[in-house]
C-alpha cells in the first residue's frame, strides 16, 4: 500500500470518529450570569459573573472569568449554586441532574447589598392538613416582620418515615405549595421525617424504590447540604440526619464532611459563617426529657459496633475541627421543638449553638413547658445578636 492511500485511510478513520459530548463524558458544564432583567434567560449583553461557587454535592468549584463552570455529572445527584453576595437565583438555585442536559446556567440578579439585615430560623413544621393552620400564621408573622430570607431546620412534612408514597409525597406537595406563599427567600434542610420509607417494617416501601430515603427530599426540595451568602456572612446547611438500616441518627457523612472542607477552602478567613441543620451539634435535652429505650426514638443508637446518643450528632468533632477552621459563630438546630443556647470558646472563638421551638406545637421536658414559636436574628456587619423569640401565639393554656 501506498504512502498517499495510508494518508487517505488514516483521515477517513479519523472523520469517522464521532464528536463526544459533555454529557457522554459525564461532565456538566455552564455559565453563572448577571441575568439583569430577571427572565431567567441569558439574552445578549448579560456577562458571565466570575468566581462563583457551584457544586454537584461532592466538587466544588468556582467560575472563572467568563462565568464559566465544569463539573463531573454525578447520577441521580443535585447541582447547585452557592448564591454570592448581592445577588438572589432566579428561579432554583439548584437541578436535579436526571432533569439536566449537558449544559445549565445559573441566572442570578442583582440586589441592593446590606450590612444590615434580619433572618428567621425556624423548625418542626411537620406540615400535614391537620395543623397547615400553623404554618399560615408562621408565614403571616414572617411576612410582618419582612426578614432577608426564612431558615427551616428539617422536619417540614409529618412523616415520610414509616408512611407508603401516596402519604408521602401528599405532605411533600402540601409543604411545596406552603413555602411557595413565602415572599421572601425559603432556605430547608432535610429532618428525620423527610427520609422516605427507611422504617420499612411500618412503611412497606423497598429499598430499590426511586424515592427511597434522602431521594424523595432531593426530589421535591433540592440539595440536602449547600450553601450560600449574604450580607457578608457564609451560611452552610448541613444534612446532620443519617441513616442506618431502618433507623435515623444524628451525624455527618463522610462525603459531606469532604464536600464542607471544599466549600469553606472558597470562603476568606475572617468571613463568619452559620450552620443550620435539623439535629443539633450539641444539646441538652437528653437530659431534660430523660432516658428512653423504647421505640419510636430511643435515646441510643449502635452502629458499627459503637454506640452513640442518637437526637445530637455522633461525630460533631469531626465536623467541627473542619467548621473551625473559619470563623463558625452560629449553629442553629431544631429536632428537640424547644428553645435552646449553648456557648462555647476555644482559643478566642466563641460559637453558639442554638435551638428553635417547633413550629407544629408545644412541647415539655422535666416539668417545663416551652411554647411554639421561633427566632428573629439581625445581623449587623458581620455581627450576629442573640435573636429574640417570637411566639406562634396559637398554643393552649393549661
Amino acid at each position: 500500500m501506498s504512502m498517499h492511500m495510508l494518508r487517505r485511510l488514516f483521515v477517513t478513520v479519523l472523520l469517522l470518529v464521532p464528536a463526544i459530548s459533555g454529557a457522554q463524558r459525564g461532565e456538566v458544564s455552564g455559565v453563572a450570569f448577571i441575568d439583569a432583567n430577571g427572565n431567567g434567560v441569558r439574552d445578549n449583553g448579560e456577562r458571565g459573573l466570575a468566581n462563583v461557587v457551584v457544586s454537584n454535592q461532592d466538587a466544588v468549584v468556582a467560575t472563572d472569568a467568563a462565568g464559566v463552570y465544569r463539573l463531573p455529572r454525578e447520577a441521580n445527584g443535585v447541582l447547585f449554586v452557592s448564591v454570592p453576595d448581592g445577588y438572589r437565583a432566579v428561579g432554583a438555585f439548584w437541578r436535579r441532574m436526571d432533569e439536566m442536559t449537558a449544559t445549565v446556567d445559573f441566572p442570578l440578579a442583582p440586589i441592593a447589598r446590606s450590612t444590615e439585615f434580619t433572618f428567621i430560623h425556624a423548625s418542626d413544621t411537620h406540615i400535614a392538613p391537620a395543623v397547615v393552620a400553623r404554618t399560615e400564621r408562621f408565614r403571616a408573622l414572617a411576612d410582618s416582620l419582612n426578614p432577608a430570607f426564612v431558615i427551616i431546620t428539617g422536619d417540614l412534612v409529618k412523616d415520610a418515615l414509616r408512611v407508603g408514597e401516596t402519604e408521602a409525597t401528599g405532605y411533600y406537595e402540601l409543604f411545596k405549595r406552603e413555602a411557595a406563599l413565602f415572599k421572601q427567600p425559603l432556605w430547608t434542610v432535610p429532618g428525620n421525617h423527610e427520609n422516605f420509607g427507611i422504617e420499612r417494617d411500618k412503611s412497606k416501601v423497598s429499598t430499590a424504590h426511586p424515592l427511597y430515603g434522602r431521594k424523595m427530599y432531593h426530589h421535591y426540595q433540592g440539595p440536602d447540604y449547600y450553601s450560600f451568602n449574604f450580607g457578608g456572612v457564609h451560611f452552610v446547611g448541613l444534612n446532620t440526619v443519617d441513616i442506618d438500616d431502618q433507623w435515623y441518627y444524628g451525624h455527618v457523612d463522610s462525603l459531606q464532611l469532604a464536600w464542607l472542607e471544599r466549600d469553606l477552602a472558597q470562603v476568606p478567613p475572617t468571613m463568619p459563617v452559620v450552620t443550620f441543620n435539623h439535629i443539633p451539634f450539641f444539646s441538652s435535652f437528653d437530659g431534660l426529657s430523660g432516658y428512653r429505650d423504647e421505640p419510636p426514638a430511643p435515646t441510643l443508637i449502635t452502629v458499627n459496633g459503637k454506640t452513640a446518643f442518637r437526637h445530637t450528632v455522633s461525630n460533631a468533632g469531626d465536623v467541627l475541627a473542619v467548621l473551625r477552621k473559619r470563623q463558625h459563630v452560629l449553629a442553629l438546630g431544631g429536632h428537640i421543638h424547644a428553645g435552646e443556647q449553648i456557648v462555647y470558646e476555644v482559643d478566642g472563638l466563641k460559637t453558639r449553638f442554638n435551638q428553635t421551638p417547633a413550629i407544629v406545637g408545644p412541647s415539655s421536658g422535666a416539668g417545663m413547658q416551652f411554647v411554639s414559636g421561633f427566632t428573629l436574628y439581625t445581623v449587623r456587619n458581620g455581627v450576629i445578636d442573640a435573636g429574640r423569640f417570637i411566639p406562634l401565639g396559637m398554643d393552649k393554656e393549661k
